[in-house]
C-alpha cells in the first residue's frame, strides 16, 4: 500500500500560478503510474495529468494542456503539478493518485488504488 500527502494548494487569481506536491510512502517501488485527478462540487472526479514512473511518459486532459506541467522527482518520491495561467474553472479539490497494475488508461480512476486526502485550489476572477 502506498500513503500519498498532497500540499501547495490555496487561491489565486486568474492568470496566476499555483504547484501542487504529492509525496508518496510506503510500497513505492511497485508504482508504475501517478497522476493528479480533480473535482469541483457536483461533478465528477476527472483526470488532469498523469506521468510514468519509470519511462516519464506524460498525459494532460486537453482542458490543461500548455498551461500544467506533471513531473517528478523519483528520488523523493513527489510528485508536483505546475499550474499557471489559472482560469476560475480550474477550482476543485485536487487528489493525487498511484497505480501499480496496468491495463487502465491514465484517467480512468477506477484503476488508481492509492489516493491523498485532496488539497483544496480556489481560482477568482
Amino acid at each position: 500500500q502506498v500513503q500519498l500527502v498532497e500540499s501547495g494548494g490555496g487561491s489565486a487569481q486568474a492568470g496566476g500560478s499555483l504547484r501542487l506536491s504529492c509525496v508518496a510512502s510506503g510500497d513505492t517501488l511497485n508504482i508504475k503510474r501517478m497522476a493528479w485527478f480533480r473535482q469541483a462540487p457536483g461533478k465528477e472526479r476527472e483526470g488532469v495529468a498523469a506521468i510514468w514512473r519509470r519511462e516519464y511518459y506524460t498525459f494532460y486532459a486537453d482542458s490543461v494542456k500548455g498551461r500544467f506541467t506533471i513531473s517528478q522527482d523519483n528520488a523523493k518520491n513527489t510528485v508536483y503539478l505546475q499550474m499557471t495561467k489559472l482560469k476560475p474553472e480550474d477550482t476543485a479539490m485536487y487528489y493525487c493518485a498511484a497505480i501499480s497494475i496496468t491495463g487502465y488508461r491514465w484517467d480512468d480512476k477506477a484503476g488508481y488504488n492509492d489516493w491523498g486526502q485532496g488539497t483544496q485550489v480556489t481560482v477568482s476572477s
